[in-house]
């Protein structure tokens, strides 16, 4: 296990790579490590996954089973074990719980929100209307935005690491990599930001305009506007899944909403958003019905 996180070390984000640590730490060790790796069989895994299954959130129990496989994979590449035996078991099913979203009202109250806020409006605006990761829209430079297009390329993110501060790094995945095309008005917003700008970043800092603005201080000014407004207390997060929600409701099809978001694949953006694209279905029919009971009287 050692070993296969020293492997990691270069290759993930820290972030990812304290996730590995914690997941054998908390879990994979105290269950499997007292058992040489060449004598963990199938029906340990699948006991193992049973019992996390009982006390863990199953999007946990996933993130530990794909730390495991990794370090098993590469037992039986270097020849450690004869074959990887996570594969002869069922991987823990990920359950999506219905994401909290701002309806249509509620996200024209928290637009009269910020509107009253001219410090932080133009970066809440950008995140409704383009539903990026809180760290991509603290992350975004003026070499991202092609005011011709009309577009925005997403290609960094900014975090929080322990004693190092803010750092920017690649974004979330490849598919994170991206360039969206904006709505007008948001369009016309940046590029009147960008006649006013006096640093290399969209959103700087308003206090060290030579930093970007911290996903943590964006967090926290999101706090209030919701609780001026009215609003329930939701994520930064929620404010994506609300414009995916928005999205599809408007007649995106899932491949677009895909794209835009930077999903890695649309079958995870359908495992997601499942329950807004059934509704969606279930409408289709009744307007249907509608449509033929129109045609019988």
């Amino acid at each position: 296990m050692d070993q296969w996180l020293v492997s990691k070390e270069g290759m993930v984000r820290p972030g990812t790579l304290n996730g590995y640590c914690g997941y054998i730490e908390n879990h994979i060790r105290p269950c499997l490590g007292e058992k040489r790796i060449s004598q963990i069989k199938a029906v340990d895994i699948q006991r193992f996954y049973d019992m996390l299954s009982r006390k863990l959130a199953s999007g946990t129990v996933r993130r530990i089973h794909t730390t495991l496989h990794g370090i098993l994979k590469a037992a039986a590449q270097a020849r450690l074990i004869p074959r990887n035996p996570v594969e002869e078991v069922t991987p823990p099913k990920f359950s999506y719980q219905e994401k909290k979203v701002l309806t249509a009202e509620q996200v024209d109250r928290l637009l009269e929100a910020i509107q009253k806020d001219s410090l932080w409006h133009d970066l809440f605006y950008t995140e409704l209307t383009t539903g990026l990761r809180r760290g991509e829209l603290c992350g975004l430079r003026w070499e991202d935005f092609d005011a011709a297009s009309g577009s925005l390329k997403v290609c960094r993110t900014v975090r929080r690491e322990k004693g190092k501060g803010l750092t920017t790094g690649d974004t979330k995945t490849y598919a994170g990599t991206r360039t969206i095309t904006l709505p007008p008005s948001l369009a016309a917003l940046l590029k009147e930001r960008k006649r006013a700008a006096k640093t290399a970043w969209i959103f700087p800092d308003l206090l060290h305009p030579e930093r970007p603005t911290a996903p943590d201080a964006a967090y926290q000014r999101m706090k209030l506007l919701l609780e001026q407004a009215g609003l329930p207390d939701i994520r930064f997060h929620d404010l994506r899944h609300s414009f995916a929600v928005t999205s599809l409701y408007s007649g995106d099809d899932v491949k677009t909403v895909q794209a835009n978001l930077g999903h890695a694949t649309a079958q995870f953006t359908l495992d997601v958003y499942g329950h807004v694209t059934q509704k969606m279905r279930q409408e289709s029919a009744m307007r249907m019905q509608a449509f033929y009971n129109h045609l019988e009287v």
